[in-house]
């Protein structure tokens, strides 16, 4: 059986057959139709504000549990109180977004229940539109960096001018000038920016460029979180920040110590890498012919023997070898020799075993032949 009962529930403005005389049938009509129009208008225009304010609540929300995220990673005491407060704000907020929530359901339920008219009937089912769009691919590393590579090339310039930009308006203006630099090439380019200017001692100007690394990077968070192309929100960015908004304040100054920090983390991590480099290149142009390091060799030998070398006096070594084990000393002596500390003047062909014999002879009964360095 087919149920008509849902045609009951209908609102028509000449539902009425039989009007008086002395009155204006058609006039009656047009005000009845009309008053339900302003009807629907306020509850649409109600509905409306009520989804406004849900999205504005949500909105605060995901910036109150980004900042408590942002603070439960710091450990300084400042953070730690102010960690509190902001956990109480999200608090605050999800307890408002369920009562948002809840009244944008009634609003919902509500508008279900209210009588069809002739506006109403008319209203599409669903309306569903297919396009075949190629679905986007993921960039791969080497992509990646051969797109860093060509923005680089071509805007260096322009982004390094940016980085040096000191006032709000200033680096608004140029903006507004150059957008293509709104975007993750140019806070890249200004993170290895700041490490190279650490690495150089060149700690102002690297302050400096990390305010314009933390300006860039708000707004590209910015865009991520209103879903819109960063070049078209740059602007808010700056409108917000110039307004003083104690909060949004705080959470930049915070982000910009910490980005600073990082910075001469990891330009202390390149020094020593660097440094290491250098002490290792070192330490190959001075290995002796046998392939070993003559500090190291050198340190490892007696006292007695360090002395000898200290001086460069042959009769010293000559006796120093002459007191001691003629096994140590043969091992000794092939260190140096390797090493290149000891040069000797003779060799023999028949293995090393008789050339270690032959230099510990040579060392302790012809020091008038061999030379030390």
């Amino acid at each position: 059986m087919i149920d008509y009962s849902v045609w009951d529930h209908i609102e028509v403005s000449d539902d009425e057959d039989d009007t008086h005389p002395n009155i204006d049938t058609p006039s009656l009509f047009r005000w009845r139709h009309q008053a339900r129009v302003e009807r629907m208008e306020d509850f649409q225009r109600k509905g409306e504000e009520l989804n406004k304010g849900l999205k504005e609540c949500q909105r605060r929300l995901a910036e109150a549990q980004k900042k408590v995220q942002e603070l439960s990673i710091s450990k300084s005491d400042d953070a730690k109180s102010e960690l509190t407060k902001a956990q109480a704000e999200e608090k605050k907020l999800k307890k408002e977004e369920r009562e948002w929530d809840k009244k944008v359901g009634d609003h919902a339920r509500e508008e279900k229940k209210m009588p069809w008219n002739v506006d109403t009937l008319s209203k599409d089912g669903f309306s569903k539109s297919i396009v075949n769009v190629k679905p986007e691919t993921e960039e791969t590393e080497e992509e990646k960096e051969q797109k860093h590579k060509t923005f680089v090339e071509k805007y260096e310039k322009q982004i390094k001018h940016f980085g040096m930009l000191r006032r709000w308006d200033d680096s608004q203006k140029y903006l507004s000038d150059n957008p293509h630099l709104v975007c993750e090439e140019t806070a890249n380019y200004l993170v290895i920016m700041c490490i190279d200017l650490e690495v150089e001692e060149k700690h102002a100007l690297m302050e400096q460029v990390a305010h314009q690394t933390i300006v860039m990077q708000f707004i590209l968070e910015l865009a991520k979180s209103l879903k819109m192309d960063p070049r078209g929100c740059f602007r808010q960015f700056f409108a917000k920040i110039k307004t003083a908004d104690q909060q949004y304040q705080e959470a930049f100054n915070d982000e910009l110590e910490a980005f600073k920090e990082r910075v001469r983390g990891r330009a202390k991590i390149r020094i020593e890498k660097a440094m290491k480099e250098y002490e290792e290149e070192e330490r190959q142009k001075r290995m002796g012919p046998g392939g070993l390091d003559p500090v190291e060799v050198y340190e490892s030998l007696p006292a007695e023997m360090q002395k000898c070398f200290d001086e460069k006096d042959i009769q010293m070594l000559q006796d120093v070898i002459s007191k001691m084990d003629p096994t140590e000393a043969k091992a000794h002596m092939k260190r140096c020799i390797e090493s290149g500390l000891w040069v000797p003047n003779s060799k023999t062909d028949d293995g090393d075993e008789k050339e270690e014999d032959a230099t510990y002879a040579e060392v302790k009964q012809q020091p008038e032949e061999t030379k030390t360095e």
